[in-house]
Formats: C-alpha cells, sequence, structure tokens
C-alpha cells in the first residue's frame, strides 16, 4: 500500500478536526495494528494511529500518527477528538506496566476514581471497563476483524502440514482444557502433548508459556508431538482482545518441539498471514482452523 509523504508525528490532517467520521487506532505492539490501518485504508478510511510508548512499533508512522504512554490518557482522547475520530479500534500487544513509573497526565487524573474502578479484577473484567470508558466519551469501539476481517483464521488445514489422528485428540483435550479454564478469566491457550497436559496460559502470555514446554515436551521420540491452542474464553469481548498469533508463536511452538498449532476458526487474529505459513512449511508444523461448535462434548 502506498501511503503520501510527509506524514510523520502528529500526521497529516486528511480532514478537518471535529469531523467525526474517521477511525482511530490504539496501537499495541506487534504488526496487527499496522494491518488493522491498512485494511481501513483499503476501503476508503482515513485511519489514524495512537501508538502506546513502550509498546507500538515504529512501522506505525507509515501513518497519521501520534504517541501516548498508557497514563497519559487526556492525550489519547485529545488526539482521537481532534483528530476526528468517532471510532475506536484496540488492537496489539500490551506489557503490563509498573505502576510506580507510569507517566500520568492531567486527564488521567481527571478520571482517576474512574480508571482506578475499572483496572479492579481479571483481564476480562479491566477490559470491558476500558470499552465502556471510551464509549461514555462518546467513541464506539470496534474489534478489530471488523475492520480487518481477511485476519481472521480460516476453518481447516491452512498450510502445507495436516494433522494426524493423534494431534487430532491432543487438539480436542487442549480445546476442552482452554473453554473450561477461560471460564474463571485464566487465559486463552493451552498445549497438549500425546494426551497430557503441558501448560496453560496464564497472566505471563503465550510466548512464556511456549518457553516452558520445551523442557516438559521431551519424551525421547524423534517426531514432533503436541497442539497449542489458541481461543477465545467463553464470553470474552473480542472489541478489546481477541487472541492472535503470530511468526514468533510459530518458531517457539518448533522450538518446544510441538506438531503444530490449532485456533478457533473466525475467533483468531492471524498477523503476518503469509509468513506463518511459511514458517509453518519451513518447520513441518500443522496450523488449522477449528469450528469450536463441531468439537466433541466435554
Amino acid at each position: 500500500m502506498t501511503v503520501p509523504a510527509g506524514i510523520g508525528e502528529q500526521g497529516a490532517k486528511g480532514g478537518a478536526a471535529g469531523e467525526g467520521t474517521r477511525i482511530g487506532i490504539v496501537a499495541g505492539g506487534g504488526t496487527l495494528p499496522v494491518a488493522v490501518a491498512e485494511a481501513a485504508a483499503a476501503r476508503g478510511e482515513r485511519p489514524y494511529i495512537v501508538g502506546l510508548q513502550g509498546n507500538a512499533c515504529a512501522e506505525i508512522e507509515q501513518f497519521p500518527h501520534t504517541y501516548a504512554g498508557l497514563g497519559q490518557i487526556g492525550r489519547i482522547l485529545g488526539a482521537l477528538r481532534r483528530e476526528g475520530c468517532n471510532r475506536v479500534v484496540f488492537v496489539g500487544s500490551l506489557r503490563r506496566p509498573n505502576l510506580f513509573r507510569l507517566k500520568i497526565d492531567a486527564g488521567f487524573v481527571r478520571h482517576l476514581p474512574e480508571l482506578l474502578r475499572l483496572l479492579r479484577g481479571g483481564d476480562d473484567s479491566v477490559l470491558r471497563g476500558v470499552a465502556r470508558f471510551f464509549e461514555a466519551r462518546g467513541f464506539e469501539v470496534l474489534a478489530a476483524h471488523e475492520v480487518a476481517p481477511r485476519l481472521l483464521a480460516p476453518a481447516g488445514t491452512f498450510s502445507g502440514r495436516a494433522p494426524d489422528a493423534e494431534a487430532l485428540a491432543d487438539m480436542h483435550l487442549a480445546f476442552r482444557v482452554a473453554r473450561a479454564l477461560g471460564k474463571y478469566d485464566i487465559g486463552q491457550g493451552a498445549v497438549v502433548a500425546r494426551g497430557y497436559v503441558l501448560a496453560v496460559e496464564a497472566a505471563e502470555g503465550t510466548d512464556a508459556m511456549l518457553a516452558r514446554c520445551r523442557e516438559l515436551n521431551r519424551w525421547g521420540f524423534k517426531n514432533r508431538q503436541g497442539v497449542l491452542v489458541k481461543t477465545p474464553k467463553p464470553g470474552q469481548d473480542l472489541r478489546l482482545d481477541m487472541p492472535a498469533i503470530g511468526p514468533r508463536t510459530v518458531e517457539l511452538a518448533a522450538e518446544a518441539g510441538l506438531a503444530g498449532i490449532a485456533v478457533a476458526a473466525g475467533g483468531v487474529l492471524l498477523a503476518e498471514q503469509q509468513a506463518i505459513v511459511e514458517k509453518a512449511d519451513a518447520h513441518g508444523l500443522f496450523l488449522y482452523g477449528v469450528d469450536e461448535e463441531a468439537l466433541p462434548a466435554q
């Protein structure tokens, strides 16, 4: 996609501020924010990106943008309003901040009681609170896949290798485990090998979970064993925290000796889709999208 030259910090104004018809993207880490911005631009939108400092990658600078810290609520709201954004997408990974080092602005102080209330509870509760906070200020909160539906995982095999019978059995068990734990807001993933639950995802995230599996998945067999499953939690608000995998996920799954990765079809975002497939093929892993409604009952 070609972006006009000269777009930089604070962005080129694509229209008068306050028009209220623009999509704002609050960008965490990874390439998904850029993919969403590209999809929005391809359909005639004028995306504006607010990159979260310490998280957002430099590639967001292809688009009109600014940067803001997690504690700079006034700056985030001000940028979105100034640029005429009435819709906002939250996308990308987020490092958990050190609250004692968080740089705050007057907007954070102004909304402090409300912000403290929404920070109570687990991840799902916090994210729903964030959505309500922005909705209360006149923004429509969109899911990334509403803007970029092509990022959603398809059903069936989408790499060169397909799962065998043992992998399918591990996959079904991993989905049951992930769904059961997801009811308690624990995580979005699980790893099962040879019918044995190696790991479940909690606050440490997928990458750290897979790192733990490197030592756990040593059975003495030469062939790869086990499946990583990623799926939304039951009742999860997919506007702010739809699970995602990227090329690094594939690399770590390969290092952990897994046979493949299975995701909920239509419920997981694929970052850098071509790179994901190429890496899976290079390592001999399968990639598989599962229709969860077709899975065996628990």
